[in-house]
């Protein structure tokens, strides 16, 4: 009995849990790989579809004179790269329309939502009611957004030019979406309108994550609230930060529906930013291999952008 429970042992040491553990892990693994691959298959297949594959084909569309009508098109190399970046003056005013739509639109939604967030950050049924009245126009269709604001912008029956000629200011009164010197502007002030609310949510989360014994400590040593913000808030408020102005520079840079709603690009291509050109030159000039060289070099730009603030914006950088 002893020498069978003797060799019933060197059999089990030999050929038992180790090996079969070290099985049932790889089993084991090769079931979880298999549930995985088939739960991110859909998503990998939408994006190759919508994403990647139109991206690939634009940028092969981008070295042809394809008119999106022809089946026959000619490779013409670096000629529409070429042309944009020398010889497009409408190219280069849409470049600097976007900048300046762009900055506007950092700067003040920033501040405003950064201002707005501090006063509604603590959970309050009044801060909630106010919280979701800055919320409410992310939810409206941004062209809804454009009539409301197209018809307040009216130079003659508009609400704008009404309310400063009852409060006595009719000489500031002026169409503000027809100057060519303040159009932009008058489109970033709609933009940051709109999406205040949803940058407001990020920053609120933000300081709703800070804890509450910095700021305990830093009052008893009788600091200022401009000392708070800058010792204790901002700082604890860069990751939050970094998000929103990332996703501000990215979101201006892509706005579009706004602008076609509102101006068109005009007056005199003084509101024509780099998604309402190359809008124009693939839909109205026909010129989709010249439209999809701007599109890439659109997209770079982009990238190159969100890598810098990112860059320049680590959390670990921020000094205290």
């Amino acid at each position: 009995m002893q020498s069978n429970n003797s060799a019933g042992k060197v059999i089990e040491s030999n050929l038992g849990t180790p090996p079969y553990s070290s099985l049932q892990t790889k089993t084991k693994k090769r079931k979880v790989n298999t549930v995985l691959f088939w739960f991110i298959l859909p998503g990998f297949l939408i994006y190759s579809i919508f994403y990647a594959g139109p991206t690939v084909f634009a940028l092969y569309l981008s070295f042809t004179d394809w008119n999106g009508v022809a089946d026959a098109y000619n490779f013409v190399g670096l000629s529409n790269y070429k042309e944009l970046l020398t010889d497009s003056p409408i190219f280069t005013q849409s470049l600097g329309n976007n900048l300046k739509f762009t900055l506007t639109v950092l700067i003040f939604q920033t501040i405003l939502s950064l201002f707005f967030a501090i006063l509604v950050a603590k959970n309050s049924k009044k801060n909630v009611f106010f919280r979701a009245i800055f919320f409410f126009p992310t939810i409206v269709a941004s062209v809804s957004i454009a009539f409301i604001w197209t018809f307040m912008y009216d130079p003659n029956i508009g609400v704008i030019n009404s309310l400063l000629n009852k409060v006595g200011l009719e000489q500031l009164g002026q169409s503000w979406l027809g100057n060519q010197k303040i159009a932009i502007y008058s489109l970033a002030f709609v933009q940051f309108w709109a999406h205040t609310g949803q940058v407001l949510i990020i920053f609120v989360a933000g300081l709703q994550a800070i804890p509450k014994e910095l700021y305990e400590a830093i009052s008893l040593e009788g600091a200022t609230k401009w000392q708070t913000f800058r010792h204790i808030t901002w700082p604890l408020l860069a990751p939050s930060a970094t998000i929103v102005i990332a996703y501000t520079t990215i979101q201006s840079f892509k706005a579009f529906d706004l602008v076609i709603a509102m101006t068109g690009g005009g007056p005199s291509h003084s509101t024509e930013i780099l998604s309402t050109f190359l809008y124009h030159e693939a839909f109205t000039n026909f010129r989709f291999g010249y439209s999809s060289a701007a599109s890439v070099i659109f997209m770079i730009i982009i990238a190159v952008i969100t890598v810098l603030q990112f860059k320049l914006l680590k959390s670990d950088d921020v000094k205290y």
